[in-house]
């Protein structure tokens, strides 16, 4: 089975910012990314606009072709953004406002009923709905419940320990796959997954539909050109199926 590359965009949104004006020019970026062979893109429009800013969000909905995937935390802002632009995914994250990246999954028990009321929202305009998880076997089952389509795995744990021992650190995202299979829920996968451990992941996951990958790529691209750079993580994937 194959694997969908989302290529998160926030870091050219960042770069732009950090000067002002319209260059890198996100939209082109994206449109770029998608020639180059990106099965989709992805954006996560934090409150502050330290990167992604509200006008991107609409303008990118114009030019995006592929998946259009929109992460983050569903506050009254976001709701708006969904249901006025309805994109393919909406990936929700449990952050809060000031964090600097996301750091860990929902805790659908906690927050089962907000969940499952934006969950039920979302569906009603036919959007995808990705909630996104640590690897604790009962919150994924609580996904299901609440009616999520998918869960993404937080793969920060997976990527800090993959280099001392990767057979360890794969270990709970087997495990967690297979609850979420189990429970009929579809599985993507983001954050830190980088060129060393990408397709390993993929090797030991197969049911992963989509990776989410932002920060490691467009830093890859620094040295090998964007189009070299997304080619390298398609041959990633492509390894192990």
């Amino acid at each position: 089975m194959s694997t969908k590359l989302s290529v998160n965009i926030n870091k050219i949104a960042t770069l732009r910012n950090s000067r002002g004006g319209n260059l890198p020019h996100v939209s082109g970026v994206a449109v770029d990314c998608q020639r180059f062979g990106a099965d989709g893109i992805t954006i996560h429009p934090r409150p502050d606009e330290r990167h992604i800013t509200g006008q991107d969000v609409y303008d990118l909905s114009k030019v995006v072709t592929t998946e259009y995937n929109i992460e983050g935390y569903p506050n009254q802002r976001f709701m708006r953004f969904m249901a006025e632009i309805r994109p393919t995914q909406a990936t929700l994250v449990p952050d809060s406002p000031d964090v600097l990246t996301s750091s860990a999954g929902w805790d659908t028990v906690q927050h089962f009923d907000f969940l499952k009321d934006i969950t039920n929202s979302l569906k009603s305009m036919g959007i995808r709905v990705s909630i996104f998880m640590g690897t604790d076997h009962h919150l994924i089952e609580q996904a299901a419940k609440l009616g999520a389509d998918r869960i993404e795995f937080y793969t920060g744990p997976y990527a800090d320990a993959y280099q001392t021992n990767k057979e360890a650190a794969i270990q709970p995202y087997i495990e967690a796959s297979q609850t979420a299979s189990k429970n009929e829920l579809g599985i993507n996968a983001g954050h830190d997954l980088n060129l060393d451990n990408l397709a390993f992941f993929k090797s030991k996951i197969p049911g992963l539909l989509e990776v989410s990958i932002g920060h490691a790529l467009i830093a890859d691209a620094l040295y090998y050109g964007l189009e070299n750079t997304i080619n390298m993580y398609q041959h990633q994937l492509s390894l192990s199926s």
